[in-house]
């Protein structure tokens, strides 16, 4: 009998009270959703043609069944890059120095974009079932690709070896992200409710590399692509893993990111994040995915109502794991989570 509404995730999005906390997560693994649905999801969905629309339809059920009033959905700009793998695959990086990176079909990357995704995207939008939307876009952001082109050492070696091949990096894929998000939202983006990319920037202590390089190479790629967002009228959810309180400042006044997601405890804990920035900014995720793997189901329940009582006066707030469900999160501990906060929200 649940009904979704994908106004309440775009209400949270922009730091109000939606009339139903909405539940929020980065993604949920295939092995998660075929164990829950009993029946193949992902293999439809990667067969494509008549098979990708029963595969969607299915993914949609079980957002729909969980309680979710939008699905995350997101196609990544690593998945077509030529010689990509450094980062997702951990392959040697295909550009090692500025020869390299004057050869690089650059150009052949948006259209390589859309003629892997478009079916996948024009399927997802005869698929959504009434009152739900999408909630992601085009994965990755520029730090993400440039790693995948060349690897994380290798960039920071190439920060001190040629500083000037370090910032076309990231000026040259921002540009390519740049190309792929403009039409992306203009072809598709009637299907998304709320914009985001994810572009994990940081670690337990610090950002992965410093933060004045963050400010001056990656964070105009996010104002300009998030500025795009807001053109097209939605709100914009960054997602970074790490401790990027350092740059917290600079994304919610110069970016002007709409929401913000993904916490660990051994970072801080959620309630820092929404202590710090909730009259701001929506606060999505709350529960440290360590939990879901370690504790028994009643320490789940009571964790999960937990954060939600310690967030709930915050109206910008959206609840699920504090970074993603994969698959070797037990299934009994994620439906817990998922019952508790239901229970929570009075359905």
């Amino acid at each position: 009998m649940f009904q979704s509404d994908y106004r309440n995730l775009v209400t949270a999005a922009k730091n109000h009270t939606p009339a139903r906390l909405p539940l929020y997560d980065h993604l949920v693994g295939d092995g998660i959703i075929e164990a829950i649905l009993g029946e193949p999801v992902a293999p439809l969905i990667q067969a494509g043609g008549p098979d990708l629309i029963e595969g969607l339809r299915r993914y949609h059920e079980f957002f729909l069944q969980l309680g979710y009033d939008a699905c995350p959905f997101e196609r990544c700009i690593t998945d077509v890059l030529e010689g990509g793998g450094a980062l997702g695959k951990h392959q040697p990086g295909c550009i090692k120095s500025m020869a390299d990176f004057s050869a690089y079909p650059w150009d052949e990357i948006p259209q390589r974009y859309f003629a892997a995704f478009a079916p996948t995207f024009e399927a997802l939008q005869q698929t959504l079932p009434p009152g739900m939307k999408a909630v992601g876009g085009v994965g990755n952001g520029v730090f993400e690709c440039v790693q995948d082109l060349v690897g994380y050492m290798d960039l920071c070696l190439i920060r001190y070896d040629d500083p000037e091949l370090y910032a076309l990096l990231f000026k040259r894929m921002g540009e390519v992200a740049l190309q792929i998000w403009e039409r992306f939202l203009t072809q598709y983006g009637d299907a998304f409710c709320v914009c985001r990319f994810g572009d994990d920037l940081g670690f337990k202590t610090m950002t992965l590399i410093p933060e004045d390089d963050i400010k001056q190479h990656i964070l105009p790629v996010y104002k300009q692509i998030t500025a795009l967002v807001h053109n097209a009228g939605k709100p914009f959810l960054l997602h970074s893993c790490g401790n990027i309180f350092f740059i917290m400042e600079d994304l919610i006044s110069d970016v002007k990111i709409d929401a913000k997601h993904s916490n660990e405890d051994l970072i801080a804990p959620f309630q820092t994040w929404v202590d710090l920035y909730g009259d701001r900014i929506g606060n999505f995720g709350g529960l440290d995915c360590d939990v879901l793997c370690i504790s028994s189901l009643s320490e789940v329940k009571e964790r999960t109502k937990e954060i939600i009582r310690q967030a709930g006066p915050f109206g910008g707030f959206a609840f699920g794991t504090g970074n993603s469900v994969p698959d070797f999160i037990p299934v009994d501990a994620y439906l817990a989570m998922n019952e508790a906060a239901r229970e929570a929200c009075g359905e």
